[in-house]
């Protein structure tokens, strides 16, 4: 089971008592927010996807879209990516779609955090299974879920920015 990988690699940091599991579903940011008790832009989500050869995870604030048609996407991560199906995500990452974190994935998953997360002191992000979170710090966030740099290529978060 993904939880028990993600508490198995939290008990290496003595934070494995820091996942909360809920009686209820937090697999969209929407649910994940009403079981943490907090606003939505304030969940880690995490979102899976293939470029090229290489499978990349992109954490980003609840109320953020990533905009792989920017810019900045295409000059962070050199052409388009294309979000992993169902499938391919638990195949890959070794987390099912609801549950995708940046915790305990394997060695050549590349993750970034994205700039729309620095708003907040602590965000939450899921631990592995379709009704968990962690209470994390940026700099843990950064550390534990050892991304390999922040970046900005999502949208829709900044004061007067749609999503669309």
């Amino acid at each position: 089971m993904s939880i028990e990988k993600v508490r198995a690699y939290f008990k290496n940091y003595g934070m494995e008592d820091r996942i909360r599991e809920f009686p209820v579903s937090s697999a969209t940011v929407e649910l994940a927010a009403v079981a943490v008790g907090v606003e939505p832009a304030r969940i880690a989500k995490t979102l899976s996807f293939k470029l090229r050869d290489c499978v990349l995870l992109i954490v980003c604030a609840g109320d953020a879209k990533v905009d792989n048609h920017n810019h900045a996407y295409k000059a962070e991560f050199g052409g388009k990516a294309t979000m992993l199906g169902r499938d391919e995500a638990a195949e890959q990452i070794g987390h099912a779609v609801g549950g995708v974190c940046p915790f305990a994935v394997p060695a050549e998953v590349e993750v970034y955090l994205d700039e729309s997360l620095r708003r907040f002191q602590t965000v939450f992000p899921a631990a592995g299974s379709s009704n968990s979170a962690i209470e994390m710090n940026l700099e843990e966030l950064e550390k534990y879920s050892r991304c390999r740099k922040w970046v900005d290529v999502c949208k829709g978060w900044r004061p007067g920015e749609t999503r669309a």
